[in-house]
């Protein structure tokens, strides 16, 4: 699982003529680790300095360089408009003071500057030239000019030049720039700065040293929430329960736990910290009374298990509750609205997730899920069958809808 913000991006490099044009190879297989999708614009003189091969090998895309590829067959034209609709971040890099003074004029003399015009996407610029270009006043015009177009600067980095000289003026690396752009991403994410608890998976209540009431939650569903609230700025604890899958994501502190008891204790000592709680978890209603602490031997030809409750988490939480956005989950299979209302004003919650087992691919073992949002206003919101992703997304959406409202 790739952890970067760039993961799934489409990242369109508009490549310049410059030297630092030689750092674009390095960049493209740092794009392509992060998990983003790359395609490569040049203009006609950055071909000198690198080969559009290196860079077409390297993205696994074609590189255009120009408007219209001659030794085509036929003839193709390079759509610079759909180049521009494609890409969900362009990155001029190297941004050479030749390309940034037609970026900031309108001087449309090249396939990367007519896509340039065209882009709506977030347009992000690694200037490189020799220090006394870059301080000349006709480079910091093109750079205020660009800025108040919206577009972003990289900025230069200090150190030796092509020239000999040493100063600012060199292309940010590409490690720099990755780490800029992620940076730079996250801290717009609607997310960013809060803290979410989410539980997830099964409990599992011991009976002896080998055996255990348990349920066939997989946990996907609380997983799919966490990275999807993560990949949204949020900081997450993820508590679950046992289950086979794995997380690996830097905005994730994931926290094992097995009974109803251990995830009781994980919820309470993360609550005060965080701003949303989400209780995705399918946790033991009840637990054996006592625990044997030797294997059961089988011997008569019943056997009784005395059963006592666990402690109610969400509930629990609900009567604790400060400003948190309170989130809980219900899988019902008879009067599912009237329960789930129930659900609701009993335990505090501001929004349930209603499960119906009536409903076909919803539910424990399926990689779909059909759910009903009811807010604690009483509204109730059917959504159609998605994946559990999409779900996890629709969940996100709402506690991003809160905190917009």
């Amino acid at each position: 699982m790739n952890s970067s913000v760039l993961s799934g991006k489409k990242i369109l490099l508009g490549v310049s003529g410059g030297i630092a044009a030689y750092k674009t190879a390095h960049l493209v297989r740092l794009f392509i680790k992060a998990g983003a999708q790359v395609q490569v614009i040049m203009t006609p003189a950055s071909k000198d300095f690198v080969t559009p091969l290196t860079l077409s090998t390297l993205s696994k895309n074609p590189v255009y360089s120009s408007f219209f590829d001659e030794d085509q067959d036929n003839g193709v034209w390079n759509n610079h408009v759909e180049l521009a609709l494609w890409a969900d971040y362009f990155i001029i890099a190297p941004a050479t003071a030749n390309t940034l003074s037609k970026m900031a004029n309108g001087n449309c003399d090249n396939l990367l500057i007519a896509t340039y015009l065209s882009a709506k996407c977030p347009v992000y610029f690694a200037p490189a030239m020799d220090f006394d270009m870059y301080k000349h006043p006709s480079t910091l015009d093109s750079f205020y000019k660009l800025k108040q177009f919206g577009n972003i600067i990289i900025p230069a980095e200090k150190g030796e030049l092509a020239s000999g000289l040493s100063g600012e003026g060199r292309m940010a690396e590409p490690e720099n720039i990755i780490s800029f752009l992620e940076k730079d991403l996250l801290s717009k994410l609607p997310l960013t700065g809060k803290k979410v608890l989410i539980t997830a998976g099964p409990t599992y209540e011991a009976i002896d040293p080998v055996r255990f009431i348990g349920n066939h939650s997989s946990g996907k569903m609380g997983f799919d929430i966490a990275k999807i609230a993560a990949n949204h700025g949020a900081e997450v604890i993820l508590v679950s329960g046992p289950t086979h899958l794995e997380m690996n994501h830097p905005s994730i502190n994931l926290i094992r736990v097995k009974s109803a008891e251990d995830m009781y204790e994980a919820c309470f000592k993360y609550f005060d910290s965080v701003e949303v709680a989400i209780a995705a978890a399918a946790v033991a209603d009840y637990k054996p009374k006592i625990i044997a602490s030797q294997k059961i031997k089988k011997q008569d030809e019943t056997f009784v298990i005395e059963l006592e409750k666990t402690k109610d988490i969400l509930a629990s939480l609900g009567k604790i509750k400060k400003n948190q956005f309170l989130i809980g989950f219900a899988l019902e299979t008879e009067n599912e609205i009237e329960h789930a209302k129930q659900k609701i004003q009993k335990k505090n919650l501001d929004l349930i997730v209603l499960n119906s087992l009536n409903d076909k691919g919803a539910g424990f073992g399926h990689s779909t899920n059909k759910v009903t949002f009811i807010d604690k206003n009483f509204v109730v919101e059917p959504m159609d069958l998605k994946t559990k992703e999409a779900v996890a997304q629709d969940i996100i959406n709402k506690i991003i809808q809160h905190y917009d409202a």
